[in-house]
């Protein structure tokens, strides 16, 4: 969702003009931390560059990119960390909270995510629309092992930017660069139920692997 505090059509011809490594990393580093960035604006058009200019490198900047995304998940880690759940509710309920976009509701849907489904919401929470900046935030307040944290986010963080980064290459191949952020709104709500359809996925995989291994153990138990 491309959010209304700054005009994403602006800075995505800005970005455009001025795309580079170290713009995709300080971009998404904002995008994962608590300030409200959408990381379509950033990540498909460096990925179209690079496929129709060679300007960059695409996969290059997906890495990059999945780099910017952990440091900007580790301030959201650390801040809860240091300052403890009483005063992340109450920046959640201050006004700066709200121009953030964060409030009480979605900081407890990010901790009511993360005591369901454990240290792997780092990974899941990561393809989730509202989600995926604040699950660093319980996995803070929980003191995650940082390993692990880095370990589940980064994996996540990279399947989702892999997404975005097909998207650019894909519309290069089609789209003219003065459509490209007209047609990028247009297939966002179908990113959103890509990252969803994976999250099931996973969370189904698991759940039958678990399943296969107790009925495995159960067999052994028998014999």
């Amino acid at each position: 969702m491309l959010l209304a505090i700054f005009d994403a059509a602006s800075f995505f011809q800005w970005f455009v003009d001025n795309a580079s490594y170290l713009f995709v990393f300080v971009f998404m580093v904002i995008e994962s931390s608590f300030i409200p960035f959408p990381s379509e604006v950033i990540v498909p058009p460096a990925a179209y560059l690079a496929a129709s200019k060679d300007d960059l490198n695409i996969y290059l900047v997906v890495l990059v990119a999945t780099a910017g995304a952990i440091v900007g998940a580790l301030v959201n880690y650390y801040l809860s960390l240091w300052i403890g759940r009483p005063l992340v509710y109450k920046f959640a309920n201050s006004r700066f909270g709200h121009a953030c976009l964060i409030d009480e509701a979605k900081v407890n849907h990010a901790e009511q995510y993360f005591d369901r489904h454990g240290a792997l919401s780092t990974f899941i929470g990561r393809l989730i629309p509202a989600v995926r900046q604040l699950i660093s935030i319980p996995a803070g307040l929980a003191r995650m092992n940082i390993v692990t944290f880095i370990v589940f986010t980064g994996l996540g963080a990279l399947v989702w930017n892999g997404i975005l980064g097909a998207l650019g290459w894909w519309l290069a191949q089609w789209v003219p660069l003065d459509r490209l952020f007209a047609t990028v709104e247009q297939y966002n709500s179908y990113l959103t139920y890509i990252g969803l359809g994976i999250g099931v996925l996973c969370v189904l995989f698991i759940a039958y692997r678990l399943l296969f291994d107790k009925r495995k153990d159960s067999s052994l138990k028998k014999s």
